[in-house]
């Protein structure tokens, strides 16, 4: 188990790390505020879409997937989702406090530490779920923190679901998923050789690209959270105690509870079937802090940056503790 939390820990510090030095940054004054909004920006609009679409083209089989475990995430997502959106009527009064909750309450740091995670907790069939996993689970965070942050954002105050499934297909983040899906379903027709290898992969044949798109992915998590570190204001954690704590228990503690917790409840139901090759999946699709591009996401559609940037930092602080008590409580019962 202490390798767990060690893996744990040397996950989540190199965030902290990278957010400290942003704020360190800040303190020189290098820089004003409208150079790191600009970064921000291009960060959200290059490359975080490469990131992912690179996440999506490295899926390395489809086959034998467990289409069961991929719906029963997916139900979970849009319950999480609902439950957030009910909470964050109850913690805050104020509109662009609420999408942020909400968001923060399914929508999890899947493609950066929970890949990671599942690796280190599973074997290369765990992996290749969890790769599967993120080509559904990616889009549908996307799609719906669009929805919600519209819905509460002051830049688009009457939106309709036409408006908002526009604003859905136009994000950054979705069309990246969106092509690496595409260059998946391209793959499937290209003919193997006689070793059982692709006749022709951009991977194999064309290494330049693939190392340059690999290079442009590489940028976009150290990126987003140095210029999350530099946008990030201690003064304002007093006057946000109440919705960063109620965020934090809702994806900390409700999330795991509800996602990992209900596959063990069914599991053990014999209403459907998980195995150690689903669970890692599971743990770190619902157990990881709240995605670094949520912030980025909330100043491009509008919302409280102030508490989405917050609710970075302090998940990935505490879901140190919180993932280690998932991983170390499905270990003891064999699980994973």
């Amino acid at each position: 188990m202490l390798e767990v939390f060690s893996f744990s820990f040397n996950a989540v510090a190199p965030i902290l790390l990278l957010a400290v030095a942003g704020y360190i940054i800040k303190l020189t004054k290098l820089f004003d505020d409208s150079f790191f909004k600009k970064c921000n920006t291009m960060v959200f609009k290059v490359f975080l879409p490469i990131l992912l679409f690179k996440n999506v083209y490295d899926i390395k089989s489809i086959s034998e997937i467990n289409v069961s475990a991929l719906f029963y995430c997916v139900a979970v997502i849009l319950i999480l989702c609902l439950i957030g959106y009910l909470s964050a009527k109850l913690f805050s009064q104020h509109r662009a406090q609420k999408g942020v909750i909400n968001q923060c309450t399914f929508r999890s740091n899947y493609a950066i530490i929970g890949i990671p995670l599942a690796e280190s907790l599973g074997s290369a069939q765990a992996l290749a779920f969890a790769g599967v996993l993120s080509a559904v689970s990616i889009p549908l965070f996307n799609v719906l923190a669009v929805m919600i942050l519209s819905h509460y954002s002051d830049k688009n105050t009457n939106p309709d679901i036409k408006s908002t499934l526009k604003s859905a297909a136009k994000n950054p983040l979705i069309r990246g998923v969106g092509l690496g899906i595409i260059v998946l379903i391209i793959r499937s027709f290209i003919p193997l050789d006689e070793a059982g290898q692709l006749v022709f992969s951009v991977k194999n044949d064309l290494p330049f690209i693939y190392e340059a798109v690999s290079n442009l992915a590489k940028v976009a998590s150290p990126l987003a959270l140095v210029v999350l570190g530099a946008r990030f204001d201690f003064a304002a954690v007093k006057s946000l105690i109440k919705p960063i704590s109620s965020a934090v228990v809702l994806r900390l503690v409700v999330a795991p509870l509800v996602g990992v917790g209900g596959a063990v409840l069914l599991d053990i139901l014999g209403v459907l079937d998980f195995t150690a090759t689903e669970y890692p999946g599971i743990i770190a699709l619902f157990s990881t802090p709240v995605a670094v591009s949520s912030a980025v996401m909330v100043s491009e559609i509008g919302g409280d940056e102030q508490l989405a940037g917050q609710l970075v930092v302090w998940t990935s602080i505490l879901s140190v503790f919180s993932m280690f008590a998932v991983v170390f409580i499905m270990k003891s019962a064999a699980f994973i």
